[in-house]
């Protein structure tokens, strides 16, 4: 029996479901904000970067992706990723004095955060085998994250960002341009790992969960600073390319 092109399956479903999840996620996020429960709302924009990666996995696993899971999730993101981490950071190490100096930089982020969803919006129509290798342009979830090191360094106790106002509003735009910049930049897909250091890599990941649990926010302190590290290297690497090209 064929089945009706009016109707859906709940599997096909699911996928949309788990954007649905994350874009609450980010939401959430917003109003735990305005609570003062900064923990709380840190916590829901990693939940939201979780789910966003979950649910491109099991539209693919599923057979479920569509057009119109594609613009939900990039809407998505652009309120999980370039509203939430703005507003959390704004509220957390930006009011006060410097408020309105602070947040022009939250626009200048949330606006980059934008741009690099409608870019990649459109680069993902494109059949490009090298953008299977990299991104170009830190990834919107993972700006998000760079985004929040001033939240998760107070939280942490390691240092008082609202302290240091303009230093972070200046921060957080750097994050902003570097996804939209031309940065090629890590893509998971594109990793390949020796069969014999598979094991290590599963280890890696344990010993990772097990310090996220023990010291989260500090764990999510180091793991920025090392992914911050990454891309100087790729930066350096990329300029020296430029130039000996020319």
């Amino acid at each position: 029996m064929t089945p009706r092109r009016d109707t859906l399956s709940f599997v096909q479903l699911v996928p949309n479901l788990v954007t649905i999840m994350g874009m609450c996620a980010g939401l959430s996020a917003i109003r735990y904000t305005f609570d003062g429960r900064f923990e709380l709302a840190a916590a829901l924009i990693i939940l939201a970067a979780i789910l966003d990666g979950i649910d491109g996995l099991l539209a693919r696993k599923l057979n479920a992706a569509s057009s119109f899971g594609a613009e939900l999730d990039s809407f998505s993101d652009f309120v999980s990723f370039g509203v939430a981490p703005g507003i959390l950071v704004f509220g957390y190490a930006l009011t006060g004095p410097m408020a309105g100096f602070g947040w022009v930089f939250v626009l200048v982020f949330a606006v980059c955060a934008c741009l690099r969803l409608a870019r990649f919006n459109i680069s993902r129509t494109v059949a490009d085998g090298a953008s299977q290798r990299h991104f170009v342009g830190v990834p919107a979830p993972a700006g998000a994250m760079l985004g929040l090191l001033p939240v998760y360094a107070g939280l942490a106790g390691m240092v008082d960002p609202s302290r240091f106002p303009v230093l972070t509003a200046f921060y957080l735009a750097v994050v902003g341009l570097l996804m939209v910049s031309r940065l090629p930049t890590p893509s998971l897909k594109g990793i390949r790992i020796k069969r014999e250091h598979a094991i290590w890599v599963l280890v890696g990941m344990s010993v990772f969960v097990g310090f996220l649990f023990l010291r989260t926010w500090f764990t999510l302190v180091v793991a920025d600073l090392l992914y911050l590290g990454v891309l100087g290297s790729l930066a350096l690497r990329h300029f020296r390319k430029q130039k000996a090209v020319e």
